[in-house]
């Protein structure tokens, strides 16, 4: 054991044994480390391919939501144009069938032209012969009997032109008016609305039949109050859960109807505060006409027509002519008139102003003096209505000369709306007739502030300024009024005459 050179091979076997074992060692680390580097390269490419993978999907889809589009798009403008050329086509058979008609009148013409021709032909050989037969018979002069002949010619030739032109005349008028039953009988049809009822009451439901006796009030105090604030009357009666308010003026019937819904949903019924709501409901339904002239605008296709114009436009809402709601019939007669100006070839804008605003005098004539369609023009006139309109306005009734075509298709469009079957009847407008004279005939007498023919004018109120009628004139005025009634106006029945006279003194408590 003591041998060194035992020592030596053992230290050398160590050290061989050691570079063995640190060989293998750090191979197998190495082989770790390569197998890590493989294993985390493997990681990059499968995270890479997966990206590349959800990028490749992501632009599969996007490209497909474009492709969508594109055929929408592309769908879309396909439809447009069929509709354009669907259009086109339309108007191009239109066009055909106007330059079929042109030239079957370009015929009709040549042909009359050729017998003409033929005619100044023979009136030439005759003229010849007639020639020769004055010289060789009567000897007479060339120059005398040239001018023999001359006239004979010119007579017959004259008679000749005036049957042509008599027969031309008849089959431009026969033309004239079968295309006149076309245009007005298609502008009908495309235009036409249903007849307006005839209406002069609506009924306001109740929550209960204990809001009647509400209404009513203590010694009938709260009905009195309203129906002279109102102006209308109502009607309380065994209709279950509902009142009626009737009057011949729409305007202040609807005041009435969403006054009394108003008070019978709130609950407080008594006079000062049935006076407050009246006054809010009248500002409420004021700015429903201005909203109503707006949308009739609208309706019509009618634009660059002044705000105050429109508000007044409004009005006629609540007016009718002969059962025709007056609103509805402007806004019709504005699309006659369109359809026939375009027909005609006019100036389309300025003949549906016209016609849309030809009656907005009616908004109005019943406050100032004069015709409705003087009063209208005027009107419009300082708001800038263009002139042309202004004209059609005032010439719709033949007032004033009409100045442009245009003038002529709002009369006519006019005449069209009132004139169709089912568009107006006449019984409602006699009977309102008849009342508005009752109430106009009442405000002509001095001292009067306010009138209300109500009970289907079997009774007319007369609203006295206190301060002006004492009671002895309120009662010499009732029978003053009632006598003018008997004399100047026909009526079944009889007609009562209520004059009311109130004082009221306001003070406050500081």
């Amino acid at each position: 054991m003591n041998n060194p050179i035992f020592w030596i091979i053992l230290v050398v076997v160590a050290l061989a044994a050691g570079l063995a074992i640190g060989y293998f060692v750090s191979r197998s680390q190495a082989e770790k480390a390569r197998r890590e580097e493989e294993n985390r390269a493997q990681g990059i490419v499968q995270t890479a391919s997966e990206k590349a993978n959800k990028i490749e999907l992501d632009a599969r889809d996007r490209a497909l939501k474009i492709v969508q589009e594109a055929e929408k798009d592309v769908n879309l403008r396909r439809s447009e144009l069929n509709r354009e050329v669907e259009r086109l086509d339309r108007r191009r058979t239109e066009l055909d069938g106007r330059v079929e008609r042109l030239e079957q009148r370009e015929q009709t013409l040549n042909k009359r032209q050729s017998t003409v021709d033929k005619r100044a032909n023979d009136i030439e050989k005759l003229y010849e012969q007639q020639l020769a037969k004055l010289q060789e018979v009567a000897e007479m002069p060339k120059d005398q009997a040239r001018q023999i002949l001359l006239d004979e010619v010119e007579k017959d030739a004259r008679n000749d032109m005036a049957r042509i032109i008599r027969q031309v005349e008849s089959e431009a008028r026969e033309e004239g008016e079968k295309r006149a039953r076309h245009l007005i009988a298609d502008a009908i049809q495309r235009v036409a609305s249903e007849h307006v009822s005839e209406v002069t009451s609506s009924v306001v439901p109740l929550p209960n039949e204990e809001m009647k006796g509400r209404i009513v009030g203590r010694n009938g105090r709260n009905i009195r109050a309203f129906e002279q604030a109102a102006g209308v009357d109502v009607i309380v009666d065994d209709t279950p859960e509902s009142v009626t308010i009737s009057c011949f003026d729409s305007v202040r019937r609807e005041i009435a109807r969403r006054a009394l819904t108003r008070l019978t949903v709130d609950g407080r019924i008594h006079p000062a505060y049935i006076e407050k709501v009246i006054e809010d409901e009248t500002k409420a339904v004021e700015k429903v006409m201005a909203e109503a002239g707006e949308q009739a605008a609208f309706d019509a296709g009618v634009t660059g027509i002044h705000p105050e114009v429109l508000r007044m436009m409004g009005r006629l809402k609540f007016r009718t002519s002969y059962g025709q709601n007056q609103l509805a019939h402007a806004v019709e007669v504005a699309k006659l008139a369109g359809i026939l100006a375009a027909e005609l070839g006019a100036n389309i804008v300025i003949a549906k102003q016209g016609a849309f605003l030809h009656d907005v005098g009616k908004a109005m004539d019943h406050n100032q003096e004069g015709t409705h369609a003087g009063l209208g023009a005027e009107f419009c006139k300082r708001y800038g209505v263009h002139p042309q309109v202004v004209n059609a306005i005032a010439a719709h009734h033949h007032e004033v000369e009409q100045e442009s075509i245009e003038a002529i298709i709002a009369e006519a469009a006019d005449a069209i709306s009132g004139a169709r079957p089912g568009a107006r009847r006449e019984d409602l407008e006699a009977y309102i007739k008849r009342i508005r004279t009752l109430e106009e005939m009442a405000n002509s007498f001095e001292g009067v502030s306010q009138s209300y023919a109500i009970q289907a004018g079997r009774e007319v109120r007369i609203i006295v300024r206190p301060e002006e009628i004492d009671d002895l004139a309120s009662t010499r005025l009732a029978r003053d009024i009632a006598k003018k009634i008997e004399e100047t106006m026909q009526y079944p029945g009889q007609i009562k005459v209520t004059v009311i006279r109130e004082t009221r003194a306001v003070d406050y408590a500081k």
